[in-house]
């Protein structure tokens, strides 16, 4: 397949540049990926579409207020986006201005409590910076950082908390997991009580998230890598759940891309962590995975890509197009989808 099959004209002015004040009051798309039938919900009418003994598998990451605003020594000002934590004080980071910020290039942020050197370079033009500072460092970036809303996002976010989940635990995401933005402490409690179990899985989001596919051919694309984990507790659950015939549902492509990593071949999952590079696109077969809750994706994206391998191109296609006509919402602060068998079928 090729990067152009997953083309959708979408009008700018359906980015979604801020969250609606109810996170669960967006819109939501029930897809049938068999059928590609549609039906148009809210997302606070979720548990209508679960069923007691499913499973819900959401993603705990929370995001890094990775990006800092600084000045060059010098004086010039600059940017620098945390993306990789190698160690010893040195991230991977990008960088603007480029050209200003070379190995030996120093930098403060801030009231000066705050300070970095360029040491090095990394892949794709990224620099590795050694950071100097008193005290524990995510505090100081919790002062003085800011989130790293996605490029497509222009608006200034004024809570921060509305680009972290209800949930969010484990911080190191260079993006959220939208998919989980809609939920609610209270929806979460509703959707426990009619017992479907509640599992949690992490992976930080990195910046490959955004960036396009520039192979034609899908097989020619190389996969960013991500640090995920799978507790024992998601693992029994997940196993459980399908002994006893219910669903596993993934909230989101990250949950999707976590379990599908380390499920063995009958969709058995053991507790696990590392990197993953896993690319799901067509032809791909789900192992552990039943049904999906998904934001609506970029044009020609790895995202889209994963969710047209669930419920067929056509169909994905079909609704986007769909979604379009009605004005959805798309992309982080935009509106949702879930992805099952049955989804469009209306209640008995």
């Amino acid at each position: 397949m090729k990067t152009s099959d997953f083309y959708f004209d979408l009008p700018p002015e359906l980015i979604a540049q801020t969250p609606l004040e109810r996170r669960d009051g967006s819109r939501l798309l029930a897809l049938d990926k068999a059928t590609g039938e549609t039906r148009h919900l809210h997302f606070y009418d979720l548990p209508s579409l679960l069923a007691p003994g499913d499973c819900l598998v959401l993603n705990d990451s929370r995001v890094l207020p990775a990006r800092l605003i600084g000045r060059r020594a010098g004086g010039g000002a600059c940017e620098v986006l945390l993306l990789i934590d190698r160690g010893d004080k040195v991230w991977e980071c990008l960088v603007r201005p480029g050209r200003k910020l070379r190995p030996g290039a120093k930098v403060t942020f801030g009231d000066g409590a705050l300070s970095a050197e360029v040491v090095g370079e990394g892949a794709d033009g990224n620099r590795l910076v050694r950071f100097d500072y008193d005290g524990i460092f995510l505090e100081t970036l919790e002062r003085l950082g800011k989130m790293p809303l996605p490029p497509y996002i222009k608006a200034e976010l004024e809570d921060a908390e509305r680009y972290q989940t209800v949930y969010s635990k484990v911080t190191g995401s260079a993006a959220a997991p939208t998919a989980g933005l809609h939920f609610t402490r209270p929806l979460l409690e509703r959707i426990q009580a009619m017992g479907v179990r509640v599992c949690y899985v992490t992976l930080h989001v990195g910046l490959g998230t955004f960036r396009p596919v520039k192979a034609e051919n899908l097989d020619e694309h190389e996969m960013h890598s991500e640090y995920c984990v799978i507790p024992q507790e998601t693992a029994d659950a997940v196993n459980e759940t399908r002994r006893t015939g219910g669903r596993v549902i993934c909230v989101g492509t990250t949950s999707c891309r976590t379990i599908e990593s380390w499920a063995a071949e009958d969709g058995t999952l053991k507790a696990s962590a590392g990197w993953t590079n896993i690319f799901i696109y067509p032809g791909y077969r789900f192992k552990a995975l039943d049904a999906l809750i998904t934001n609506f994706h970029l044009p020609e994206s790895t995202l889209i890509m994963l969710v047209s391998a669930l419920a067929g191109r056509e169909h994905v296609l079909a609704a986007y197009e769909e979604a379009v006509r009605e004005g959805y919402r798309f992309f982080s602060f935009g509106d949702a989808m879930f992805i099952a068998d049955g989804a469009a079928a209306p209640p008995v």
